[in-house]
């Protein structure tokens, strides 16, 4: 892959708030995924300060313990020489009586000076695009989300409850296929980023 030039985005699978039971032990969990997440990274070749990014599937306002995860993880991330980034939802979440919600800006709020980057999936139409690959990809702060890094703008299979205006550029089938995909053996989600290596992942990268 590095010698076809492509750059990296690399993950680290986030805990259900569920299993975040108390302050104490999200913040001790926190420490201990930071350094599996680390260790792994380095296992696989990845340099000093690359950006790993914790995997956040749940969308809305998170919990106290989950923010006290978080705070942890990214310190521990950073004692051992690695950035920290997060994939969350950059989509407006409705809590009722008027208040709205966006997990990214929840992160972002109770970080402290913490500095984290943002991957932020929002495959709305508008203002995503749909399942489409344009000549000039729209920039992630095009998400809705002014400080993403990177834009998850189409999924596979497509949400239809958020997708109703792009459903034409989906296949039939409700998944997303690269242009040159005529067989469709692989479905796929869409991103745009800042930059061509995200994570910082090549050993010569930013």
């Amino acid at each position: 892959m590095l010698s076809q030039k492509f750059g990296f985005l690399i993950l680290y699978n986030g805990p259900l708030g569920k299993e975040l039971k108390s302050l104490a032990q999200a913040g001790s969990r926190g420490t201990s995924d930071a350094a599996k997440s680390a260790a792994a990274a380095k296992k696989e070749g990845f340099p000093a300060r690359a950006i790993i990014f914790l995997d956040i599937e749940e969308g809305g306002r998170l919990s106290a313990n989950y923010h006290a995860y978080l705070r942890a993880w990214a310190d521990g991330l950073a004692r051992s020489g690695y950035r920290a980034g997060v994939y969350c939802s950059g989509m407006p979440v409705n809590e009722g009586n008027g208040v709205t919600i966006i997990t990214a800006e929840d992160i972002r709020n109770n970080l402290g000076k913490r500095e984290l980057a943002y991957f932020v999936y929002n495959d709305a139409c508008p203002p995503s695009p749909g399942c489409v690959v344009p000549h000039n990809p729209p920039p992630p702060s095009a998400s809705g989300i002014s400080y993403a890094t990177v834009w998850q703008f189409a999924q596979s299979p497509r949400r239809k409850e958020f997708t109703a205006r792009c459903a034409a550029t989906y296949n039939a089938d409700g998944n997303c296929y690269a242009p040159g995909d005529t067989k469709h053996a692989w479905f796929l989600d869409l991103n745009t980023a800042t930059t061509p290596d995200p994570s910082g992942g090549r050993a010569n990268g930013p």
